[in-house]
Formats: C-alpha cells, sequence, structure tokens
C-alpha cells in the first residue's frame, strides 16, 4: 500500500462526512426546539410557499370571524332595542282598545290619549337614539351596510333596518266610509230597480251601489272582486283580501263593518184594515230578502217587536245581522255585509185611505224625505215601494305602499266611500293616533296593529340575519381550524420523527469523530519505515 503524509484522503473523507452529519444534526436540533420543519426556504420551497398562503388564509378567516362579532354585537343591540318598541306598541294597542270602549267618558279617553303620546315619543327617542359606535341602527340610516366575514374578496353579506320611528311605523290606509241611498216608487205595482236584481230587491238605483261589468277591486295586483254579485259588499272584499296568500306575504289585511242607526226615532207601524206593510232586509249577496216582516192590516209594529222578529229570523236563517234598539232608534249591525232595505205598502181601498212609512226609522239615510205613501182615491188599490241601502266602512291596511284600483264602485254615491276611485295608499304614522271617539280609537287599532307586523318583522330580519352571521362564524372556524392544521402538517414538526433523525445524526456524529481519529492515525505508519 502507498504511505503519504503530506495528504490524508482517509481523514478529509471522513471529515467531510462528519461536517456533513454534524450540519444534519444541527438542523435537526433546531427543528426539534423551534418546532418548525421548515427553516428557510431552502429546506422545502414548495412547501413554504403553501404553507404561507395557507397562513394567509387562516389569518383572513380569523378576522372575518372578528368581523361577523363585531356585526352580531352591533345587531343584538337594535333587536332589543326593537324588541323594547315592539313591548310599548303593544302598550299602546291595549290602551287604544281600552278608549274604544264607549264606557269610557271623555275625560278617560283624554288621559288614554296622553299615555298614548308619552309612549309614541318614548318610540320616536329609542328609534332615533339607538346606535353602534355611533352608527344610528334604527332610524333608517342603516341600510345597505356590508359585513365582510370571507377570507376572499366580495365573500360579504349586506345588512340593513328599516326605520322604527313613531314617524315612520304606522300602516299604508285606504278607508272607505258608509255609503247610503234610497229611493222610492209611487205608483201602482211598480218595483224599484237595484243592485240585487233587476225586478225586486234593496238597493236604490238601477247603476250605483251594484257589481257590473267593468267594476273593478284590485289590491296591489290581486283582484279581491271575487265572489262579489249584484250589490257592492265591503265585508267580500275584505273576506278576499284576508284570504289572498300574496296580499298576506305583502303584509296587506282589510276589515268591513257595518252599523246603521236610524236617521229618526221610532214611530209604531198601525195599519188599517185593508192596508197592508211588508219590510224587507238584505244582508251581503242576499238576492230574497231574507228577513221578512209584514204587518197586516189593522196590526201594529213596535221597535220591540222589530227587534225581535229581527234577531230570530236572522238566529234560524244563519244571516249576519243583529238589531237592537238604543235612544228608541232602530241600530243594524253587521260583520261589514251590506244591509238593503226595501218597504212595499198598499192600501186596497178608498175607505183605506192612504198609508205612509217613513224608511228613514230603519236606516241612517242621508235625507228626512224617504216616506214610502200609497194612497187609493177609487176602489183601485194602490201600491208603493221604496228601496236603500247602507254599504259597509272598507279598511285596508299595510306594512308597506301598495296600489288598488276600485273604479266603478269607489265613491259615496256609487259604493264603497273610496276616494280616489284608484292611487296609492295612504300613510298614517304613530302621531295620527286618535282614541277620543270609538270610531278613531278602531282605526288607532288598525294602525297599531300594522306598526306591530312591521316592528315584528323588522325584529324577526334582525334575527334571522344574527343566526346567519353566527351560522357562518361556525363554519369560518371549522375552516380555520382545518386550514390551521393543513398548514401545521406542511410547516411544523413531527417531534417523534424528527428526534429519531437526531438521535441517527448524534451517533453518526460520535462514530465519525471515532473514524476521523483512526484516519488520523494513518500516516504515523510512516514512522515505523524510517527505524
Amino acid at each position: 500500500m502507498a504511505l503519504k503524509i503530506n495528504f490524508n484522503p482517509e481523514a478529509a473523507v471522513t471529515h467531510t462526512a462528519l461536517l456533513q452529519n454534524e450540519r444534519a444534526m444541527n438542523k435537526s436540533l433546531l427543528r426539534i426546539s423551534t418546532g418548525n420543519r421548515i427553516l428557510s426556504a431552502a429546506d422545502d420551497a414548495a412547501g413554504l410557499f403553501i404553507a404561507d398562503q395557507l397562513s394567509v388564509v387562516a389569518a383572513a378567516l380569523q378576522q372575518g370571524n372578528r368581523n361577523i362579532q363585531t356585526g352580531i354585537s352591533a345587531l343584538q343591540i337594535a333587536e332589543t332595542n326593537v324588541g323594547q318598541i315592539f313591548d310599548k306598541l303593544k302598550t299602546i294597542y291595549t290602551k287604544a282598545q281600552s278608549a274604544a270602549n264607549d264606557i269610557n267618558d271623555p275625560n278617560a279617553r283624554a288621559a288614554i290619549q296622553r299615555d298614548i303620546a308619552n309612549l309614541v315619543d318614548a318610540i320616536q327617542k329609542l328609534g332615533t337614539d339607538t346606535e353602534y359606535n355611533g352608527i344610528r341602527l334604527l332610524d333608517g340610516t342603516f341600510s345597505d351596510k356590508v359585513i365582510h366575514y370571507g377570507a376572499r374578496a366580495n365573500q360579504t353579506i349586506t345588512v340593513g333596518i328599516s326605520s322604527v320611528k313613531a314617524n315612520d311605523l304606522g300602516a299604508f290606509m285606504v278607508t272607505g266610509a258608509y255609503t247610503t241611498n234610497s229611493v222610492t216608487a209611487v205608483a201602482s205595482a211598480t218595483t224599484v230597480d237595484n243592485g240585487y236584481s233587476t225586478t225586486s230587491g234593496a238597493v236604490a238605483s238601477n247603476t250605483n251601489f251594484r257589481w257590473d261589468t267593468g267594476d273593478q277591486a284590485v289590491v296591489s295586483g290581486i283582484n279581491v272582486g271575487t265572489g262579489l254579485s249584484f250589490a257592492v259588499d265591503a265585508k267580500t272584499i275584505a273576506n278576499n283580501i284576508n284570504s289572498s296568500t300574496t296580499l298576506q306575504n305583502a303584509g296587506i289585511s282589510a276589515r268591513a263593518v257595518n252599523t246603521s242607526t236610524a236617521r229618526t226615532e221610532w214611530q209604531d207601524i198601525q195599519t188599517a184594515s185593508n192596508q197592508t206593510v211588508s219590510i224587507q232586509f238584505f244582508v251581503g249577496s242576499d238576492t230574497t230578502g231574507g228577513i221578512t216582516i209584514n204587518v197586516s192590516g189593522g196590526g201594529v209594529l213596535t221597535l220591540s217587536d222589530l227587534v225581535t222578529q229581527i234577531n230570530t229570523q236572522a238566529s234560524s236563517k244563519n244571516i249576519n245581522i243583529t238589531a237592537k234598539a238604543e235612544n228608541n232608534k232602530l241600530v243594524l249591525t253587521t260583520q261589514g255585509e251590506t244591509i238593503g232595505l226595501q218597504v212595499s205598502v198598499t192600501s186596497s181601498s178608498a175607505a183605506a185611505n192612504s198609508i205612509s212609512v217613513d224608511m228613514a226609522r230603519f236606516l241612517g239615510l242621508s235625507s228626512t224625505a224617504q216616506n214610502v205613501s200609497a194612497t187609493s182615491t177609487t176602489a183601485n188599490s194602490a201600491t208603493a215601494t221604496g228601496s236603500a241601502i247602507q254599504v259597509g266602512k272598507l279598511v285596508i291596511m299595510g306594512t308597506d305602499q301598495y296600489n288598488y284600483n276600485f273604479s266603478g264602485i269607489s265613491s259615496t254615491t256609487v259604493g264603497l266611500g273610496i276616494n280616489p276611485a284608484t292611487g296609492n295608499a295612504g300613510f298614517k304614522n304613530l302621531y295620527s293616533l286618535d282614541v277620543t271617539t270609538n270610531e278613531n280609537a278602531e282605526l288607532a287599532l288598525d294602525i297599531v296593529k300594522t306598526a306591530l307586523q312591521k316592528t315584528d318583522k323588522i325584529r324577526t330580519q334582525i334575527g334571522s340575519v344574527i343566526n346567519n352571521l353566527q351560522a357562518i362564524w361556525d363554519g369560518q372556524k371549522a375552516s380555520f381550524d382545518n386550514t390551521k392544521e393543513a398548514e401545521n402538517v406542511i410547516r411544523n414538526t413531527d417531534f417523534a420523527e424528527e428526534m429519531s433523525t437526531f438521535t441517527t445524526m448524534q451517533i453518526r456524529m460520535q462514530a465519525g469523530m471515532a473514524m476521523l481519529a483512526q484516519a488520523n492515525a494513518l500516516p504515523q505508519l510512516v514512522l515505523q519505515l524510517l527505524r
């Protein structure tokens, strides 16, 4: 073998291996001490890129969840105060209901009105002053607000809260009025053309108060005239509105009422022999005059008898009308159905002379000259017929703006008492509440009921957004955890594996040191040759 002393290749190779082992052992030591598998880009260039991108996404998800928590905090403040407004509206509703009771005297109603005014003022303050970090939440300016929840651009949810201030809460309303009309005919055997049929019945003209071809009853694009026949009937229209799913979803509802108080006090109807009086009441779409009361020759009809007969026949025939006597006047009430009246009087001989019945003692007619008279001057009989009608009051209310079309049946001369015939519903806010009369208190109930619906709708929408954000938060928290785990797999040290590597490198270092010592000893063999 060749022995040299100027260069020891064995020692050099062993030293190189020792340096490599030392570098590997030091790197393993650093990985164990830092917990990072990738200490520089040189360790794993592709892995570093992927891990860094995952780190950015994880940080963005975490910030997105902070944004969500901020949004939820603001919405919770808003939802709590909307709940306070709802409670105050509920109190207003019960106070208006109390004021609608005619047992209250004017002083009591005035006290209730003051209480309502204070509650309305509190609602206005809540709507105006509720804020989060200086941002108004309930005054209508919190609209189209963006909450950025995601890790990427345009991962947002848009939030808006409608105003719940007192001047913005209320109802979009279309309100009709009680409408009456009547005609009389004195010619023998003459009947009055009417809206129930063209030959008999109880409506006062051949065109007005009738549902004819071309007449319109449309609310927010929905035909609510279905089922109308002959007479205009507010109750039928109200029922159609309330049974429409589309209108219900739009927050539109309606009610109809019809109460008629006779214009004149009651005077007993007395007939001589050979004189008769026939009184028929039509309710809603009835064309037969379901309630008929006859006063035969020599008979007497008192107010008490009339009330009893009306209520008895209405009960037995399931007709929605009730009668009562109040201040010596006849008061008729339906559930909103039209009330029709036909009075026929007959004088069958000159001996009976004349007979006259004032229809104003049955209905609250607009004129007092409503006598139905029959006079016989010869042996021939004379017959006269009079007709009258009162259409109920239709009240339509909605949480949002809507349009309507009641062409042909709108005005007080043709039916519903709505003017103009077409247009958009008018808005009545909480400041318009007036409970000083029964009629106004009933209207206040409509306004507050609709305001309650709108407030509850806003509150539930806020709750839905909170639930949506919370669901997004939960999903993103899971995504954050999984993203950090994916980054951990690439970036962080597997201690079990790395300890095994470190131990291997440590043993190799020890073995390398021993072998380097042996390699350094080899040139000493040259000394033996020199002895």
